[in-house]
């Protein structure tokens, strides 16, 4: 099922089809590209058949069709200083957000990315609005997954621990840790302002483990992935300070310890199941650069 390049122009890129075939499968086969990729330019508007836009993925190709594959790394449609789209299809939408937008709409705050989403997905024309499957703190950074209809939202949120396989943080932490690695475990619970206190018996809260691995260090800072085998609200953050080392320029668990004037924690790795589909579905965003300028 091998084609034919022919041509090169503009924004696209042109290719003759040699072989029936699905258009997903013939796109896997010849472009050089992850599935996960392809499928994103498809829901993106990105694939031309004879010239007219495809987005269904089992499209059946003829010998002789001509393809064209859209090279435009980003999504005209959609532009945004607080978030970038990763991916999309019909279902889910798997975001970038920045620190400093809110994951949905708080008391009188109107900057959250629920809010901008849906406004994309109207300019597009897209008959839906996006539904919050899980959350970041306004000030954490990277990846989350958004549902674009009520019944994916609810297969997502009564199956998170079975879809999403993988969760993985990067954060840079105040103080050298000398440990490479290690387990943080113990019960979290709220008080009444909102605080979450960790406790090494049962307090009545949930019990919570975080894996961490030191990727660098100096003596004054180390970074440090965390891999959640629990998702609890501020999981990272209080267990990070559990071990003596608080995630630099947290106000809430921190000790006064700020060198990027933000809060150091980004969601860099995401892996689940398509709620779907069932197809494994694994993101990772790099490490921030002005974290790693820390350990140059």
């Amino acid at each position: 099922m091998k084609s034919n390049l022919y041509n090169a122009c503009n924004d696209y890129v042109h290719y003759t089809v040699n072989n029936d075939a699905p258009l997903l499968e013939y796109l896997i086969e010849n472009l050089n590209d992850s599935r996960t990729k392809i499928k994103a330019i498809l829901q993106g508007r990105g694939i031309k058949v004879n010239g007219k836009v495809v987005t269904q993925y089992n499209f059946p190709l003829k010998v002789g069709m001509k393809i064209s594959v859209s090279q435009r790394k980003e999504n005209n449609t959609f532009k945004s200083k607080y978030i970038k789209i990763i991916y999309e299809d019909r279902w889910i939408i798997v975001i970038e957000k920045n620190c400093g937008i809110l994951s949905m709409a708080a008391g009188h705050s109107s900057l959250n990315v629920k809010t901008v989403l849906d406004d994309y997905l109207h300019k597009s024309r897209q008959n839906c609005s996006v539904h919050v499957v899980h959350r970041l703190d306004r000030d954490t950074s990277g990846l989350m997954i958004y549902a674009k209809d009520y019944e994916t939202e609810q297969i997502l949120e009564h199956n998170w621990h079975n879809i999403v396989y993988d969760r993985r943080y990067v954060a840079v932490v105040s103080g050298e840790i000398v440990e490479d690695g290690g387990t943080i475990s113990s019960w979290l619970k709220d008080n009444k302002a909102y605080i979450t206190y960790s406790s090494q018996i049962d307090n009545g809260g949930k019990f919570a483990v975080t894996h961490f691995n030191v990727l660098a260090r100096t003596t004054e800072y180390s970074l440090v992935e965390f891999k959640l085998e629990t998702g609890r609200k501020n999981q990272i953050r209080v267990h990070s300070a559990d071990i003596g080392h608080p995630v630099c320029g947290d106000i809430k668990y921190g000790n006064g310890d700020n060198p990027l004037q933000r809060l150091c924690l980004h969601a860099y790795m995401l892996c689940f199941y398509h709620p779907i589909t069932g197809e494994c579905m694994e993101f990772e965003t790099p490490i921030p650069v002005s974290f790693r300028k820390i350990f140059k």
